[in-house]
């Protein structure tokens, strides 16, 4: 069997004169400005226009361009070599962006031309939101009718509890949380989880989101737990060393979920990055912060949490401030994926979480998998 793997993702300008026309794709995706045209039209326009400048001057601070179509094309190849390693079913791995290149219309000549037996799209949003995944598989299914591609097409909508994802996750924010403690004196680091912003009235409209970030934190925090327990050898009577469950102590940790990347007027989900450097300004402990929505480096990293917020924390005299690296290459990430896709391979529904089943509360309106 020929299996096509699509990852979607959100796509970023390859230069800086491509920010304005990205930008008003950004704003003209219906699942961001919630307006009819021509007002959404307009909308995008004067936004693309307003936020150009800044735009510009955030990308050219991290190379003149965003990573993230070279960071995804990597993670492409890592999942591609991952899936054929063993005999088996052929797979190919394509990408497509939702706002830049390659766009949804590019992804789906490759596949048809690939004529595969079986499409699965896999984002590369963990999380579900109508913002993102959701945007992402109405564009692919309106490129695909478009162009004719009818194939059995199977659609992951989350995976924020995926076992490989959040031990992946919890591993390199206990590297970065051991590193701060030996050099934070006698404060122990509060971890701050930081996923990007949404408008607070998506999730009253019933996107899954917040609730979703939430339950990622809760499960890495839950296995920084695990994996924290200090060896505390014992000796048996017969002479040989065992460590007890008991003796085992575990590290608590201090941490909080927290949101980047505002924009606008509108309510957007709290508390914000900025306010929890504050507190933890206020408390004098040093911070750990992990990009719990991201799975590679792109602006909101590499210029939000390496460059502004950094900069913000050293302004407010925190005694601390490590980043956690997104999850990129990392081998537990690309094996996640990898064992997502063949999950899904033997899945016959066509929609569904790493569950297999709906994986959210019902008031949940914006899950796709009912």
């Amino acid at each position: 069997m020929r299996v096509a793997v699509v990852l979607l993702n959100l796509g970023g300008p390859d230069s800086l004169s491509a920010v304005k026309p990205y930008l008003f794709n950004l704003f003209y995706d219906p699942a961001i400005i919630r307006l009819p045209n021509p007002m959404r039209y307009v909308t995008a326009k004067t936004l693309a226009a307003t936020r150009e400048e800044r735009a510009r001057e955030i990308f050219a601070s991290i190379g003149g361009a965003s990573p993230i179509l070279a960071a995804t094309s990597r993670q492409a190849e890592a999942l591609e070599a991952e899936l054929n390693r063993t005999p088996g079913d052929e797979t190919k791995v394509f990408i497509s962006m939702r706002h830049w290149h390659p766009f949804a219309a590019e992804a789906v000549k490759g596949v048809k031309e690939y004529e595969p037996d079986e499409i699965i799209l896999l984002p590369l949003y963990p999380q579900f939101s109508t913002t993102t995944t959701g945007s992402s598989l109405t564009d692919w299914a309106d490129a695909a009718a478009k162009q004719g591609l009818r194939c059995i097409t199977k659609r992951l909508c989350c995976y924020f509890g995926e076992g490989e994802f959040i031990d992946t996750h919890a591993q390199l924010a206990w590297k970065a949380y051991k590193e701060a403690r030996a050099t934070g004196k006698d404060r122990k680091p509060r971890i701050l989880f930081s996923a990007h912003g949404l408008p607070e009235s998506f999730v009253l409209d019933g996107d899954p989101y917040r609730f979703q970030s939430e339950e990622t934190v809760k499960a890495v925090v839950k296995r920084l737990e695990e994996i924290s327990v200090v060896p505390e050898a014992v000796l048996r009577p017969d002479g040989k060393e065992e460590i007890p469950e008991t003796l085992l102590p575990r590290e608590t940790f201090d941490y909080a979920i927290c949101y980047q990347s505002r924009v606008g007027i509108m309510k957007w989900l709290l508390p914000s990055i900025d306010d929890e450097l504050k507190r933890a300004a206020a408390d004098k402990v040093p911070v750990v912060v992990v990009p719990v929505s991201f799975v590679s480096e792109h602006s909101e990293t590499l210029a939000e949490l390496d460059i502004k917020y950094k900069d913000m924390a050293k302004a407010l005299g925190l005694p601390g401030y490590t980043r956690v690296p997104a999850l990129s290459l990392e081998k537990g990430f690309i094996k996640a994926l990898t064992g997502l896709v063949e999950y899904m391979k033997r899945l016959p529904k066509k929609i569904c979480s790493y569950e297999g089943v709906r994986s959210c509360p019902d008031e949940f309106i914006g899950c796709p998998n009912r």
